[in-house]
C-alpha cells in the first residue's frame, strides 16, 4: 500500500493572510471600499498584486508585517466576473453575511438592522488589511498600500477600523488571546499544539485535497485556485457587565478569577485549565510551545477540569468524544482588539465602543465557520449538553446558567446575559496573487 504524499501548497502564489499566524503584539487595520467605476476596480486589483504580501516572501524590513486583500460576491460582481463564474463559488459567501444572520444566531441587538453602516450593505466591495508588529510600523504598511487605491476616483474608501494590542496583550473581557493556531500540511507554519496531526491544505485554501479528499476550485481555475475565504466581524464586548457577573457569581477574587477560567478553559493569563487545573501558572500561559498542547477525552473526558461547555473546549473539541468529526471543522482564527481598555476595577459602561475584529480563514464557509458558530457555540447537543450556549460568546437572552462539573455536586451559575454584540460583518474572498492579477487584466 502506498504511503500518501504531503501536498505541496504554492505558497508565492497565496496571500500571507491566509496561513501566517497574527505577530504578537500587533497592530491592524482593516479598510473597506466601494466600486463605482469597473475599470477602476479592475486597476485597483492589477496595483494591489503588486502590493499584497505572499506566503513565500521573506521577512520585510518592516517585521512581521503583511497586507492582504479580499473581495466580497457583490465586489466580483462590480469587477465584472461573470455571473456563471459566481455560481462556483460557496453559496454562502454568495448570499452574504447579512443574509445568513439567522443561521448565524446574529439575532436581537445582533441583527443587521443594527449594523455600523457599511458593513452587511451592497456597498462593501473590497477589504483591505494591514497587520504589523506596532503602531509605527502598521502605519508604513498602510501608507505602502496607499497607492494601491489613491487617485482612483471610481473606488471610494467607505470604512476604516484600527485595531491595536492593549498593553496587557489580552483582549478586552482579559484573557490573552491569539494562543491557538492549527498545522498546514504543505505551509511550512508549525501548529501550536503538537499533538495535532497537520491539516490537509484544501481545508483552508482552494484548490487542493480536504481531509474528505474533495477539492474546491471556483472557476475559472486562476480565479479560485490557491484562494481562501475569509469572514470578517466586528464584535461589540459588554466589559462591564463580564466583570459584574464573574464578581456576582463569585465568594471572592479567587473564586472570580478560578469562574473566569472554568468560562474560557483558560486562565486569564493563557494557561490552559488542562494542564494547570488548580491555580494559574502564568509562565505557562505565555510559553507559546506549551500552553497549547494537550487533550481532553485522553486525560478529562466528563469535564470536572475543562467543562465541557467552556468557550475553547467549544471551539475546539480536540479528542473529545461529540457528535461528528472534529477536523471538518478546524478553523484559523484571529482576533485584534479595536477601542480603548475600559479602566481596571471599573464595573460601569463607560459608553466608549470596544471589542474584537474576528477573522475567520478557510475552504468551507459552511463547514467550518457557520456550523461551529451555530452549532458548537449556540448549541450543546453535539456534547450532550442540550441547546445550552457558549458562555462567552453564545446569543444568550438570560434564560440559562453556566454548569462547571464537579464532584460530589455540579456548580451551576446565574442565568448568563449576551456578553457579545455582532456590529457587523462580511463574507469575503481572499484571491491569489495571480487571481488578483487576472481580475485586474479583464477587459470584457
Amino acid at each position: 500500500m502506498s504511503v500518501p504524499t504531503e501536498v505541496t501548497l504554492e505558497l508565492d502564489d497565496i496571500q500571507r493572510g491566509v496561513l501566517s499566524p497574527r505577530p504578537t503584539p500587533y497592530a491592524a487595520t482593516y479598510l473597506a471600499f466601494r466600486v463605482d467605476d469597473r475599470a477602476q476596480g479592475r486597476e485597483l486589483m492589477r496595483r494591489l498584486s503588486a502590493v499584497v504580501t505572499s506566503a513565500a516572501d521573506p521577512p520585510s524590513p518592516l517585521g512581521d508585517t503583511w497586507v492582504s486583500a479580499a473581495v466580497t460576491c457583490r465586489g466580483l460582481e462590480a469587477l465584472g466576473v461573470p455571473r456563471a463564474s459566481l455560481d462556483t463559488f460557496a453559496w454562502e459567501f454568495r448570499q452574504g453575511m447579512a443574509a445568513r444572520a439567522t443561521a448565524l444566531r446574529d439575532v436581537g441587538e445582533s441583527s443587521p438592522d443594527t449594523w455600523e453602516a457599511p458593513l452587511g450593505t451592497p456597498d462593501v466591495h473590497v477589504v483591505i488589511t494591514a497587520v504589523a508588529p506596532d503602531p509605527l510600523r502598521l502605519e508604513a504598511a498602510v501608507e505602502h498600500a496607499r497607492p494601491a487605491y489613491d487617485r482612483l476616483p471610481g473606488v471610494t474608501a467607505i470604512w476604516r477600523q484600527d485595531c491595536y494590542a492593549l498593553p496587557t496583550e489580552t483582549e478586552h473581557f482579559g484573557y490573552r488571546d491569539g494562543v491557538s493556531h492549527p498545522a498546514v500540511e504543505g505551509s511550512g507554519i508549525p501548529g501550536s499544539n503538537q499533538l495535532e496531526v497537520p491539516l490537509k491544505g484544501g481545508e483552508f485554501v482552494l484548490g487542493y485535497p480536504d481531509e474528505i479528499g474533495g477539492v474546491q476550485t471556483p472557476q475559472p481555475t486562476v480565479l479560485g485556485r490557491n484562494g481562501s475565504y475569509a469572514v470578517f466581524r466586528k464584535l461589540h464586548q459588554k466589559v462591564a457587565e463580564f466583570r459584574r457577573y464573574l464578581r456576582d457569581n463569585s465568594t471572592g477574587p479567587l473564586d472570580e478569577e478560578l469562574i473566569a477560567a472554568k468560562i474560557m478553559g483558560r486562565w486569564r493569563s493563557g494557561a490552559p485549565l488542562a494542564l494547570a487545573p488548580e491555580n494559574d501558572a502564568p509562565e505557562l500561559g505565555a510559553d507559546p510551545h506549551r500552553r497549547n498542547t494537550f487533550l481532553y477525552e485522553r486525560d478529562d473526558p466528563a469535564g470536572f477540569v475543562t467543562p465541557g461547555g467552556c468557550h475553547i473546549r467549544r471551539a475546539n473539541p480536540r479528542d473529545s468524544s461529540v457528535a461528528g468529526e472534529v477536523r471538518l471543522h478546524r478553523m484559523i482564527r484571529r482576533g485584534a482588539v479595536y477601542g480603548p481598555a475600559l479602566p481596571d476595577g471599573a464595573m460601569e459602561d463607560d459608553g466608549a465602543d470596544r471589542g474584537l475584529m474576528f477573522a475567520f480563514i478557510g475552504a468551507h464557509l459552511g463547514r467550518q465557520f457557520e456550523f461551529v458558530q451555530s452549532e458548537w457555540m449556540n448549541d450543546g447537543v453535539f456534547f450532550g449538553a442540550g441547546n445550552v450556549k457558549d458562555p462567552v460568546t453564545g446569543s444568550h437572552e438570560g434564560d440559562a446558567g453556566h454548569t462547571i462539573p464537579r464532584r460530589p455536586l455540579r456548580r451551576r451559575l446565574a442565568p448568563l446575559p449576551r456578553f457579545v454584540v455582532t456590529r457587523g460583518g462580511e463574507y469575503c474572498f481572499l484571491p491569489s496573487l495571480s487571481a488578483l492579477r487576472w481580475l485586474g487584466d479583464r477587459r470584457d
